[in-house]
């Protein structure tokens, strides 16, 4: 596999080893395998960048490589890093912050053999008993062409140059969202093609997600119900849309949550029906508004959820009961025209202020 971050891979490579350096990439599963995990750089911000596997290999690389052991050659007495450090250094590198312990433990591994399956080397080793860490130096020290090698510090440098480039992307975002904000006023058309481009199927989750609630959140903003607890105390309150955490975090929650209704808003890209599902059992099948990262018509999104869950379950009734807590769905032509009504109105700039207000709490981006 090629892409643009390849040569950047490759130029580092060559800085440190010259004209050895393809004969040491095509002999390094390693280095095969971060060429795969760096594909996302060449694709700007709104790609998936993926930081969990790279940081779990770059602090334990970074353990061995300022131990001496790339010339030392005495990692196998080496008594292990505490994992408390490692996963210290983790969150103190950039869009590190909110990392959690999996790709340490186990997920790294997976990956890497997902990949790799011919391998005899798992990259991660751990004594669960002791807590200790170490990387398998058998990827890191091996022969090429009968000469002794150690990519170490090629390893430390590119994903660096990742990170690098990641975060270089995200800033240009941030910075394409604020000139959009100025500009909205002299140039909505280019504004609103900035906006549209990111409702594309194609585009990273977070970023669909972060764009749907800040369009939703604005949708909503003038909207009013009257309610009260007795006919003589009415008020009138308007609707308001709380993103309640970051997005694919894994934590079981539900990603908006609307006052003062009570209704739950959940994004999602996929079609597999038991993560509908499951969406419905975790609130005890409160009724849930299902955002859809889909082109398809709702009738087209809704028919092929009932039609796999009648697969999936076969009674009726279980299926009937499923299919009537789906409150609602907004697929992606329903959002354009959400946008589209706030653009009308010229409510841009507050829904490019959400955007550029969770891209960073979603990214962990601190300007510097």
């Amino acid at each position: 596999m090629e892409h643009e971050f390849t040569h950047v891979i490759m130029r580092v490579l060559q800085g440190e080893f010259g004209k050895s350096a393809k004969d040491i990439y095509k002999s390094s599963e390693l280095l095969q395998y971060l060429n795969v995990k760096t594909r996302s750089a060449s694709k700007g911000s709104k790609s998936r960048g993926s930081f969990g596997n790279h940081y779990a290999v770059y602090v334990l690389v970074e353990d061995y490589a300022k131990g001496g052991y790339s010339e030392s050659g005495d990692y196998q007495s080496y008594e292990g890093a505490k994992f408390t450090d490692l996963f210290r250094r983790q969150r103190e590198l950039p869009f590190g912050s909110k990392l959690q312990n999996h790709a340490l433990n186990h997920r790294m591994n997976q990956e890497f053999r997902k990949y790799f399956p011919t391998c005899e080397y798992i990259p991660i080793l751990r004594n669960a008993e002791t807590n200790r860490y170490w990387f398998n130096e058998n990827l890191l020290r091996f022969k090429v062409a009968g000469k002794k090698v150690n990519i170490a510090q090629s390893v430390l440098e590119i994903i660096d140059a990742y990170i690098a480039s990641k975060r270089d992307a995200l800033k240009g975002f941030i910075n394409a969202c604020r000139k959009i904000r100025r500009l909205q006023t002299g140039n909505a058309t280019i504004a609103k093609k900035f906006i549209a481009d990111l409702f594309k199927p194609n585009i990273d989750a977070r970023i669909f997600e972060i764009v749907s609630f800040a369009v939703l959140k604005e949708y909503y903003s003038d909207q009013s119900i009257l309610w009260g607890w007795t006919e003589d105390d009415i008020n009138k309150e308007f609707l308001a849309l709380y993103k309640t955490g970051r997005t694919n975090a894994n934590d079981g929650g539900i990603d908006f949550v609307m006052r003062p209704l009570g209704r739950f808003f959940q994004v999602t890209e996929t079609m597999d029906v038991r993560k509908y599902f499951l969406d419905i059992d975790k609130v005890q099948h409160y009724p849930i508004t299902f955002v859809v990262k889909s082109t398809d018509s709702v009738n087209s999104i809704s028919a092929k959820i009932r039609k796999r869950a009648q697969q999936a379950y076969g009674v009726t009734k279980i299926v009937h009961r499923y299919m009537d807590c789906v409150e609602e769905i907004i697929n992606i032509p329903i959002l354009l025209d959400r946008f589209k009504e706030i653009t009308d109105k010229g409510n841009l700039e507050p829904v490019i202020t959400e955007i550029i207000l969770w891209s960073k709490v979603e990214f962990d981006y601190e300007e510097k």
